[in-house]
């Protein structure tokens, strides 16, 4: 089981230069200045907001459309899989003798691994429990609180904020969450039950903030 966790923001232009030669009036100005702030706001949430000259062509009633954030994107695929590399390479290290043995007798199938980790039939080193430990805490990686954040900084990343996408985002967690389940091959631990929780309410949460601005 996608950020506090997210590190080095990319900075998203939501502008063109001007031409330096070229006066720029007090219209242009003022659309500088609003358009430099949208591309903060975007780097800050994974949302891009663009204002269109024709509202009635929109997704929405503010005459907004939503644009993908992919620097984002890529920024939380990246971070995601060298965290999931570090886990993969301290259960490997722990597990030594054990994990080969496993994986001889089962083959490199992942989810066959995931079931034998679930069964919690092996025997961990204090390092390796103590940095598991670290990861799944309050303020760990893998924590409620930043896994939730991170998969739903990723679904308005993917979506650029667009509303409208929120309970096909919806949809696509909880499939993600039952592949999970099925890998581990029995109930996902109480962690990952708490960040389900968390993050249902991060969609809810989403969507009435977004009602309440239309409503504004």
């Amino acid at each position: 089981m996608s950020v506090n966790g997210i590190q080095g923001y990319s900075q998203i232009d939501a502008y063109s230069a001007y031409n330096s030669a070229k006066k720029i009036s007090k219209q242009e100005k003022t659309e500088e200045t609003s358009s430099s702030s949208a591309s903060n706001k975007a780097a800050e949430t994974g949302v891009i907001y663009e204002k269109s000259a024709d509202a009635a062509k929109e997704l929405d009633r503010s005459g907004v459309i939503y644009k993908p954030n992919t620097a984002l994107v890529e920024q939380l695929k990246a971070d995601q899989d060298a965290n999931k590399q570090r886990l993969m390479d301290m259960v490997h290290d722990t597990l030594s003798g054990q994990f080969s043995a496993f994986k001889a007798a089962n083959g490199d199938d992942e989810d066959s691994i995931w079931r034998f980790l679930a069964s919690g039939k092996f025997t961990v080193s204090a390092a390796a429990k103590e940095e598991a430990q670290k990861a799944i805490s309050e303020d760990g990686f893998y924590g409620v609180k930043n896994t939730s954040d991170r998969i739903l900084e990723m679904a308005k990343a993917l979506t650029g904020g667009d509303p409208g996408k929120i309970e096909e985002m919806r949809d696509a967690f909880k499939k993600g969450f039952d592949q999970a389940t099925k890998s581990w091959g029995q109930a996902l631990p109480e962690i990952s039950s708490k960040t389900y929780d968390a993050v249902m309410e991060g969609f809810d949460n989403w969507a009435n903030e977004s009602q309440t601005k239309v409503e504004g």
